[in-house]
This record gives structure tokens, sequence and C-alpha cells, in this order.
């Protein structure tokens, strides 16, 4: 069996040797042979040149350079194209995550799992990082309905036809447990160790907090509402036409009673509720054309196996 590990590298120099000898001599026990693709996501230092050593070393390191930085998404996707193994590891180059975990992946692999994600246990990093994590793990737990415990974890290990079907941009790599179970694959975890940062320094920030709160709610929109807008839209836009026109309702029995309503605050409101929920479901009915005209074009079902 071919084994593909696909490792985004954005300024990671002094640590892709040492992550390239620790891969191989853990998947060398294994029987298996594999496949090592580095991506170097726009990196400053001199990451290309350890990467393009390697690869004059061992022809199993394959380098992909992309002219900047484009994000971890973007690089696994580009990884995932050029994969060719029937397993897909994912994995960080800053060596917090130990390739002595590979047998342990195939075997939860070997249960009838399509992807393995790992579970940084105990998990070596600032409170400033593990307390919105915690958070988090908790509301995509709740939205998702799978129960995993790091849904961030980028030690992951999936068979081919995941990695193939997964479409990731901006910040969903955080979701790709998610992603997969929507997609109907089965998912699970595994504790895996998790070593602090030895080298460089963390890509984590606010800035990419809000990203990922901002991707959250994309990710439930994605899972929950892609295939029907409308149920989305049309009950924000039942919940403000119906506001108003209670409001109106009541404000035009006051004038049939002699009252004047002509300028009383209530009036405009509720004619702003109206025209609100009026450009809601026309929001949902555009976004159902949408989405007719693309997914009617894909498939709605994924095929698990297929005897002829």
């Amino acid at each position: 069996m071919i084994l593909s590990f696909v490792i985004p590298s954005y300024n990671e120099e002094p640590s892709l040797r040492r992550l390239y000898e620790q891969i191989v001599a853990s998947v060398e026990p294994t029987g298996h042979t594999c496949e090592i693709i580095f991506i170097d996501d726009g990196s400053t230092d001199h990451t290309l040149q350890v990467l393009e050593a390697l690869h004059q070393e061992d022809q199993r390191v394959k380098v992909i350079q992309f002219r900047r930085n484009f994000g971890k998404a973007a690089a696994l996707m580009a990884g995932f194209a050029q994969a060719q193994g029937e397993v897909v590891f994912t994995m960080d180059a800053d060596l917090q995550d130990d390739p002595v975990e590979i047998p342990r992946f195939l075997e939860k692999l070997d249960e009838d799992y399509d992807l393995v994600s790992g579970w940084k246990y105990p998990r070596l990093d600032p409170i400033s990082k593990t307390a919105p994590s915690k958070l988090a793990n908790f509301a995509i737990r709740f939205a998702s309905g799978l129960e995993l415990h790091d849904f961030n974890c980028g030690y992951k290990a999936m068979r081919a036809d995941v990695a193939k079907e997964l479409k990731l941009y901006g910040e969903l790599h955080r979701y790709v447990p998610v992603l997969a179970h929507w997609r109907g694959f089965r998912v699970t975890e595994i504790k895996v160790k998790h070593h602090p940062r030895q080298f460089g320094k963390s890509k984590y920030g606010l800035a990419r907090l809000s990203r990922g709160l901002f991707d959250f709610i994309t990710v439930v929109f994605l899972i929950r509402y892609t295939r029907r807008p409308l149920h989305f839209f049309g009950w924000m836009g039942l919940i403000s036409l119906g506001a108003g026109l209670l409001i109106d309702g009541y404000l035009s029995i006051l004038w049939i009673m002699g009252q004047a309503i002509g300028q009383r605050p209530l009036l405009t409101l509720g004619t702003l509720l109206i025209i609100v929920g009026a450009q809601f479901f026309s929001l949902g009915l555009m976004a159902e054309m949408l989405s007719y005209s693309i997914l009617s074009r894909e498939d709605e079902y994924t095929i698990r196996k297929k005897l002829d």
C-alpha cells in the first residue's frame, strides 16, 4: 500500500529534515511504500532549499512551491491533487505531530473508518491557544453532531477518496472531519502525542481566531443549508414579515378606530420589517436558483461500495 504524506510548510526550515527522517523511520517497519509531499506555502526562509536537497536525496520526496503564501487550505488541496497513495496523511511540519503514531492511524483505518483524526492529548500549548480551542470544539460538536474532541488537529489519516472529495478554501481545513462526516464518510479519532514547538513561531493569532469564527458559520451553513438555502433565509424572512404584519395590522385597527398613526415610529418599524422579510425571501429564492444551477451538475451522494 502507498501512503501519501501531505505537509504544508511555511518557514519551517529547521524542522523539515528531521521530520522527513522520522516519517521514513516510522513507515519502513510497516512494509508500505510512501511519498512525502511538501508544499512550500510562500516561505521567506530557506525552506525551499532544504526541500530541494531532500528531493535530490530521495525521490519519494515531492515538492510544490507556491508563488506566495496562500494558506493551509490551499496547500492541502494542492497536495491532495498530487497524492497517489491509497491512504493520505496530513500533518504539520513543526515536529509537534509525532510520526511514531503512523501505525496506530493505519490500525484504526482498518476498523472500517474512512478518516481518523488526531486528538492532541495532553496538548502542550499555552492557554491562549487551548482555551479558545476548547470553546470552538464544543461549538462544532454541538452544530455538527460529530463527537470529536479536537477538530482542528492537523494530524489526520484518510482514505484517498475522502481527500479527493474535499473542497477546502479559507480556513475550512479546520473542519475537515465535519466536511467528511457531512459527505457520509466514517470519522473517528485517536489520542496522539503532542510535542511542544521546538523551532520557529506559531502562526496562530487573533486574526486567525476571527477567520475561524466566520468559517465556522460557513461550515454550519454548508452542512445544513447548501441544498436548501430558502429554509435558512425563509425562516428569517417569515419572522420579520410576520412581525411587520402584526405591527401594521395593529396600527390599521387603531386607524380604523379614528386614531392618527402617520407620525408613529411603530408604523415605520412595521413597514421596514415587511420590506426586510420580503428581501430575505427574495435572497433565499435567488440562492435556491444558484444552488440548483451549480449542484444539479454534481452528485448529491457518495458511493461507499458497488458490486457489479
